[in-house]
Order: C-alpha cells, then sequence, then structure tokens
C-alpha cells in the first residue's frame, strides 16, 4: 500500500470466514459472514451481497475501512460530490468488493473490548475488539468498507 494511502485506512486486517448465515439465510442475495481476524484478534459480523462477492467457511479474506477512496483528493470536493466523488481510481482499484456507509454505533464492552456498528444501506457490520485497533472511527462518519479474497 503507498505511503500516500495510509492516512486515509482507519483499520485492516485479515480474516478467516468461521460461520456463514449461522442462523439462517433471511434474503436471497445477502448472507450474514462472522469471522475472526489473524492478527488483531477482533471479531466481525457483515451482511455481503453474494450476488458480488462469495465468502465460504474457512476462506481468507482482507478488509479494510477507510475515510476516502482517494485520499489524494481535497476533502472539500469529494464531500461536494457525495461518495461517488471517490469512486474512481485510488484504493477502490485494489479491492474487489466496496461499501459506503455511516457509523451509527460505538458500545464499550468489558476492559478495552469496544464494538463499531456501521451500515451499508441496509448491510450491516459490527467490529468487535480492541479500542486501540478501532479508534480511528467516529460515530457519525462516513467510511469505506473493503473485501479482497
Amino acid at each position: 500500500m503507498a505511503a500516500s494511502s495510509s492516512s486515509a485506512i482507519l483499520f485492516t486486517d485479515v480474516f478467516v470466514v468461521s460461520n456463514v448465515d449461522k442462523d439462517g439465510k433471511k434474503f436471497d442475495r445477502v448472507s450474514r459472514v462472522a469471522a475472526k481476524s489473524n492478527n488483531l484478534e477482533m471479531k466481525l459480523t457483515l451482511d455481503i451481497n453474494t450476488d458480488l462477492l462469495d465468502l465460504q467457511k474457512d476462506m481468507n479474506f482482507s478488509l479494510a475501512l477507510a475515510s476516502t477512496l482517494n485520499p489524494e483528493a481535497d476533502k472539500s470536493s469529494s464531500a461536494a460530490g457525495g461518495w461517488r466523488a471517490d469512486i474512481e481510481g485510488g484504493l477502490a482499484d485494489d479491492w474487489d468488493y466496496i461499501m459506503h456507509g455511516k457509523v451509527y454505533k460505538f458500545d464499550e464492552g468489558t476492559a478495552d473490548e469496544v464494538t463499531a456498528y456501521v451500515s451499508f444501506g441496509g448491510l450491516l457490520m459490527a467490529l468487535t475488539g480492541s479500542y486501540r485497533h478501532v479508534s480511528g472511527v467516529t460515530v457519525g462518519e462516513y467510511i469505506y468498507l473493503l473485501v479482497r479474497k
């Protein structure tokens, strides 16, 4: 990853899928994936569009959360154009699956464990682990989720 894009990355790790649709499949093209990270001991629950990304039990995938897909762009011009202003080039070219959503909740668990909740237009994510790994994620902020198999 280029040094210039590193400031845009809020979180990144490699995960292993531990379960897919554990409680049954609720929608035709959506699966709920449970995964654990290899390096940071994070737990992830993520809804994905299975037409665009197929994750199966025991598969590895990289996941990142980013504040922008185009860290070289002027923040004011990106804000004026909405999420579409960021989609061309930049980080988008390096990932297989991208969603844009809003951090809507941040729960403090036990000790330093927290859970960040993000809504991607109805597809949800919960990322649980040490606060220090998700300290760059803020409630009310719009972020990008990036996945690469």
